[in-house]
This record gives structure tokens, C-alpha cells and sequence, in this order.
């Protein structure tokens, strides 16, 4: 029996080895690895080579893997210049899909032996990528795309405020960019996969999941979080407007999700951080106000915060401009992607699905002379 689900909800589409969401019992897991201990435990780095090569490091592998991402960062002088003349008003996400595509004529990949190379190369350049764009256009200043700071999520806040971050600043990026890192047949996931399947190029595979992330419905609700809770002065103000809101049937962005039906379990861990980083600036108040709208979600709607949400707080405290706020999701899924890249590549077939025709029935061909 054709199941004609709209969205292709309750559709599988295929299988993998690579996550687990929201199956009953499993919750998050990367590989066998559960969300919850990866966030406490690991580093991005740890998690990037878990997802790229399919078991966690050990000691000298990790060591070994930390400096040829750092070895990777250098930006190339061509894509220096692209950068330099993407316009100051370009959507950041629109830069890195630009960016990718161009280096992808940089750095082609000439057959598929390059691809874990290339995933490697797309993870340590991302950060520098969106980093020179918007400090060259927003601060008129040239970077080098290169820091002292060993951790991506460091080196990402290091080339954007030009200082190395606080250590719970630096903490925090690192456990976000685990959290963000994979999340199983996402829509920008299965685009990469759909591409991938036409044995297309590696570049063209991230292409297509970062121009599927940039649709509102799937990225950018961390976004609208953060344009929501910076109109508020204080809590009470938050809860009337937003009663107000749902009365006029607004939409809030960074509730519910399409796949989990109670939690987010990456929800508990973001806010945590939002909490640690609001008391250690002594300025509570956006963290304040996200619990508030939490409470009043969960009274009203029956609604629980996905991980969207308190990452936009989080992401403020860390001084991060709001435009940066899915743009950091490439950085981190470009792990998740890549990975899902190389399991359908090995064992590969074209993704082609029907559809359920709703048109006219057949009619005859009318001349022209003829319709009047």
C-alpha cells in the first residue's frame, strides 16, 4: 500500500547507522552514544571524528585530529576576495553557501577517495569563512582566519570579537556545537542525501543541505527566539504580549518539534548554559524572560522548547550577532551531513520518490486558431 503522507511524515526513507531521534528508549544518540554524556563529556572535536569515522578517538587520535583541523583553517586568498565582495547585506547563510559552492571550484573533488578529506576541510573552514566575511564588512578589518585557540567553537568567538572568550564562553560554544552537531533524516540531512545519490560532488551535497537549512521552517528558529525575547523589559511584560500573541494565532518559533513528542533532550542542556552565562555577566534578564515564555507555552499549549530556543540567549551572552545565530548550526552539522554523505555513498541508490497526482484528468490537445 502507497503511504501518501503529506511531508513524508512517518516515511522511512532509508537507514542508517548514524543516529537515533526520538525512538522510544533511545532518545539522542550519535553512533550508541547518548546526547546527554557526549554534552558532558566530549569536545566537538571528539564528536566531529565520531561522526566522520565512526568511533571516538583515542588520545593520540584526537590529538592528531585537533591539529589537522587547526592546519586546515587557512582561508585561500581567492576565497579571501569572494569574501571581501559578497555584500554587506547578504544573509550570513547565503555567504556559506556561496563560499562552499566557490571553493568547491578551489579545491574540486576529483573522486570520492578526497571526500573525508574535503569533510575535514569544510569543518575547519566554516568559522574563518563567516568570521572574515562579516568582520571585513562590519568592523573593517582584515583576519587571518587563524587563532591561538585550540577548539573550533573557541576559534569561531576568538575571530569574531578579535579576544579569546571567557572559559564558560568557550564551554558553552563547544557543548552547542555537539548538540547541533547530526540529528538524523533533518530536511537539510536528506537533501544532502538526495544529491549525494546522484553521485554528485562532495561541495554540491553541503550546497544543497546548507540552501535547505536556510528556510525558516527548518533553520533560523533560533533567530526568531532571539527577536522575541529582546522586545521584553521584564517578565510580566513578556507573558502579556505573548498571551496576546496566541490569541491572534501567531506562530512562536523554538517550540515543539516534528519528531519528539514530550522533550527536546538537547533543551535541558542549552538552558543550563543560557543560566550559567547570564549569572557570570550578572544580566538574567533574556534568561528570565525565555523561562517565562517557556511557562506560559507549557500552560497554554501544551508546548516544550526545542533546542532553538535557549540557544538564541545562550548565543547573546557569548556578544554573537543574531544574523550568526544559524550560521553556527553549518559549522557544527557540517559533521552530520558529512557523514550521512559517506553512508549513502557506500551504498548508494537514487532517491526518487513518487507523488500522488491531484491534476486534471486527461483532456484533448486544442488547436490555437481554436480557443478563441
Amino acid at each position: 500500500m502507497t503511504n501518501k503522507s503529506g511531508g513524508l511524515a512517518g516515511v522511512v526513507a532509508g537507514k542508517s547507522a548514524i543516529a537515533t531521534v526520538g525512538q522510544e528508549g533511545a532518545g539522542l544518540n550519535y553512533r550508541g552514544y547518548s546526547i546527554d554524556d557526549l554534552a558532558a563529556k566530549a569536545t566537538f572535536e571528539e564528536v566531529a571524528y565520531l561522526l566522520i569515522y565512526g568511533q571516538l578517538p583515542t588520545t593520540a587520535e584526537l590529538k592528531e585530529y585537533t591539529n589537522t583541523l587547526i592546519q586546515l583553517r587557512t582561508l585561500p586568498e581567492h576565497l579571501k576576495s569572494l569574501l571581501k565582495n559578497i555584500p554587506k547585506d547578504t544573509h550570513p547563510m547565503d555567504v556559506l553557501r556561496t563560499g562552499c559552492s566557490y571553493l568547491g571550484n578551489l579545491e574540486p573533488e576529483n573522486d570520492f577517495s578526497q571526500q573525508y578529506d574535503i569533510a575535514n576541510r569544510l569543518i575547519a573552514l566554516f568559522p574563518g569563512m563567516l568570521c572574515y566575511w562579516y568582520v571585513y564588512h562590519f568592523k573593517g578589518e582584515k583576519i587571518s582566519g587563524e587563532t591561538a585557540e585550540t577548539s573550533i567553537g573557541g576559534h569561531f568567538l576568538a575571530m569574531l570579537h578579535g579576544k579569546a572568550p571567557s572559559d564558560i564562553q568557550r564551554e558553552m560554544m563547544n557543548v552547542s556545537l555537539i548538540l547541533y552537531a547530526e540529528h538524523e533524516f533533518n530536511a537539510s540531512t536528506f537533501a544532502a542525501r538526495v544529491t549525494a545519490a546522484t553521485l554528485s560532488d562532495f561541495y554540491s551535497c553541503i550546497t544543497s543541505a546548507i540552501g535547505t537549512l536556510r528556510g525558516p521552517l527548518h533553520g533560523g528558529a533560533n533567530e526568531a527566539a532571539m527577536e522575541l525575547i529582546e522586545r521584553f523589559s521584564d517578565v510580566e511584560q513578556a507573558e502579556t504580549a505573548l498571551m496576546s500573541m496566541l490569541e491572534n494565532k501567531e506562530k512562536i518559533m523554538g517550540f515543539g518539534h516534528r519528531v519528539y513528542k514530550d522533550c527536546d533532550p538537547r533543551s535541558d542542556i542549552i538552558q543550563a548554559w543560557s543560566k550559567k552565562l547570564g549569572e557570570e555577566q550578572g544580566d538574567t534578564l533574556l534568561y528570565n524572560v525565555s523561562e517565562r515564555i517557556e511557562q506560559v507555552m507549557r500552560r497554554e499549549k501544551g508546548l516544550f522548547p526545542n533546542l532553538d530556543f535557549y540557544s538564541a540567549s545562550a548565543y547573546y551572552y557569548c556578544g554573537i550577532p543574531t544574523s550568526l545565530f544559524t550560521p553556527i548550526f553549518v559549522m557544527s552539522r557540517i559533521t552530520g551531513w558529512s557523514a550521512h554523505v559517506f553512508e549513502q555513498r557506500a551504498d548508494n541508490r537514487l532517491i526518487r520518490p513518487g507523488s500522488e497526482y491531484i491534476g486534471p484528468d486527461e483532456r484533448a490537445y486544442v488547436a490555437i486558431d481554436e480557443r478563441g
